[in-house]
């Protein structure tokens, strides 16, 4: 967004010039915050905005752009995506208590000293051991190769886990917690971007109007010094002076049309809009009284998404140790398998199978439960003690985040004062500059004042209209910072 903050700057930057007075508008500070947040996501590809619309834009009231904010704005809905992602990933953790289900055919061509049924080792079944031919030395084994077959339906049920899978839940979860935090502080980032976007329309309203104001007054005053350049009253410098200040008034005024389109195209693009312009209606509530510095600390402390984030990254790192030290806890499960096999060989005693062991005619059944403990693994163990040095990390990057927090409200708080202080300023200025206007519009009409003392007085007075608009833009977007900072919005 670096290319727009140059445009709006390079299209809103004016001066009214007049001596030594040179004011340049600060509408460019309307949309340099505004769009150079990263609230600014570009829209989707299939949802292109139009070039060149036509018709006034629509114009929303804050709580309705922050409303269509909530719904529309991309990066919203990706931090709920995350969490959604992130909700089903934990269901993997308790994924073990849903019994596993499997079925293997095998067939070999084998040699067969001591056993004659051969199979591979399947994952999803268990296959208890059975059959076998007579024991041989190593000089009586023979390599003639004897087919062997299996067929078999496997299933294997969780019993007890000790609390490992309870674990590996609670971690997950853990993550979970994270995620939401992550998404509270991606949408008070958007509320905040969408509260300065709106604040800058209106400051950029406020602008235009200033330059529209100056220009139908040099409008005026140079049909004035026309009609007394006609009648030999002025001389015809005065027309020139007139005519000069009102074509610098004309730009000004276009300039500000520009500085408003972009920043109802700033809108638009905070709330995640299609249209290329959204206007801001002019009824604004008036924010809340600030509390107590203290008491806003404390708020903050209570519901800020960032700090919590950091206490629920300590928590899921907590979890995550907990879970690893539980891998090295026993196991029960149960197991059930029906199988066919045959072996080709000859066994030590009974029957040899028939089709020479190449069908699985031979019937089995088992049921059983069975016990794992791995009771020493050290990559485990190293991976515990990693998980807990990562855990005294967390802590450090909860301080990080509480100083983080406690200086950020305190700065926003004594920016708002500041500004709030400074606002009674720009209010008497204005008054002052439109009453020296008006004795210099006065002087002016009688044929006592000159265009150049009268151009001074219009400069200032739109000076001080801008002071003003900005002025206001600014407490607002400070009040709202504020707000940010103690997490207002949840």
């Amino acid at each position: 967004m670096n290319a727009i903050v140059a445009a709006a700057l390079r299209m809103t930057a004016y001066a009214f010039v007049s001596r030594r007075f040179v004011f340049v508008f600060a509408i460019a500070l309307v949309c340099t915050n505004a769009s150079a947040r990263s609230a600014l996501a570009e829209p989707a590809p299939d949802a292109a905005r139009p070039v060149g619309a036509i018709g006034a834009p629509r114009a929303m009231t804050l709580p309705e752009a922050l409303a269509y904010a909530h719904e529309h704005q991309p990066r919203i809905r990706a931090a709920l995506a995350r969490v959604s992602a992130e909700r089903v990933q934990a269901d993997v953790a308790s994924g073990p208590w849903l019994p596993t289900v499997g079925v293997t055919a095998q067939i070999f061509g084998a040699t067969a000293n001591n056993t004659t049924a051969g199979y591979a080792a399947f994952s999803a079944i268990d296959i208890p051991r059975i059959g076998g031919t007579r024991a041989v030395s190593a000089g009586s084994a023979t390599l003639t190769p004897y087919a062997s077959t299996f067929a078999g339906l496997g299933v294997t049920q969780e019993v007890f886990d000790f609390g490992r899978i309870a674990a590996q839940t609670a971690a997950a979860d853990a993550l979970v917690e994270v995620r939401k935090h992550d998404a509270d502080a991606e949408r008070l980032d958007i509320e905040f971007n969408v509260e300065e976007s709106f604040f800058a329309v209106q400051a950029a309203k406020g602008v235009l109007a200033a330059a529209e104001g100056a220009f139908e007054r040099a409008r005026a005053h140079r049909d004035l010094a026309q009609a007394g350049v006609k009648s030999g009253l002025r001389p015809p410098i005065e027309l020139t002076r007139a005519e000069a200040d009102l074509q610098r008034f004309d730009t000004g005024r276009t300039r500000a049309r520009g500085g408003v389109s972009i920043a109802q195209n700033v809108l638009a693009t905070a709330i995640g809009s299609n249209d290329p312009a959204v206007d801001a209606a002019d009824s604004v509530k008036s924010p809340a009284d600030m509390p107590a510095l203290a008491t806003a600390i404390r708020r903050a402390s209570e519901r800020d998404p960032h700090l919590r984030m950091a206490l629920a990254q300590l928590k899921a790192q907590e979890e995550r140790s907990r879970a690893i030290g539980a891998e090295l806890r026993p196991n029960l499960s149960a197991t059930a398998t029906i199988s066919a096999r045959a072996g080709g060989a000859s066994p030590s005693s009974g029957d040899r199978a028939d089709y020479a062991g190449w069908l699985p005619t031979v019937p089995n059944w088992d049921v059983g439960l069975v016990l794992s403990w791995p009771i020493f693994d050290g990559t485990t163990i190293a991976r515990q003690k990693a998980s807990r040095a990562l855990e005294d990390v967390r802590k450090d990057e909860i301080d990080i985040a509480r100083q983080l927090l406690v200086a950020r409200i305190e700065q926003a708080y004594v920016a708002v004062e500041v500004i709030r202080a400074a606002l009674p300023s720009l209010v008497h200025a204005l008054d002052a500059a439109m009453a020296n206007y008006t004795q210099a519009d006065a002087r002016f009409r009688a044929g006592l004042g000159t265009s150049v003392e009268l151009a001074d007085a219009e400069a200032l007075r739109a000076s001080a209209e801008i002071d003003l608009a900005i002025g206001t833009f600014e407490l607002a977007k400070a009040r709202a910072a504020f707000g940010r900072a103690i997490a207002e919005g949840l």
